[in-house]
């Protein structure tokens, strides 16, 4: 199983940011299978490489370190393909979704540290 996380800091109230990390994921061809105040579930859809290469993405707001000026995200980008591969598809998705995130014009990246 291939799995990838990155941990974000980003300028912006958390009450903000899930509203505009659902249309960052939809932009990203995701569908949003499952949200709360603080975590989101969303799945690729079908149809486009085989099932075992479709990614499962899980985001998490950590409230509890938030302030007024910034918010701390987690995302771990999943599938069932093995990572034979260093440029996996998982991986791939993975790097397209981590620079949507640090490029967004809705805040300021203060800070990313993938694992």
């Amino acid at each position: 199983m291939a799995r990838y996380t990155c941990s974000f800091t980003v300028s912006i109230k958390s009450d903000h940011l899930l509203p505009l990390l659902v249309e960052l994921l939809q932009d990203c061809q995701l569908d949003i299978q499952y949200y709360t105040g603080d975590y989101i579930i969303a799945r690729e859809v079908p149809g486009h490489v085989p099932f075992p290469k479709l990614i499962g993405v899980e985001v998490l707001i950590d409230k509890s370190k938030s302030t007024e000026a910034e918010t701390r995200m987690s995302i771990v980008i999943k599938n069932e393909e093995l990572p034979l591969q260093l440029d996996n598809y998982c991986r791939q998705m993975f790097e397209v979704i981590k620079e949507s995130i640090e490029n967004s014009r809705h805040w300021h990246l203060i800070e990313s540290l993938a694992g």
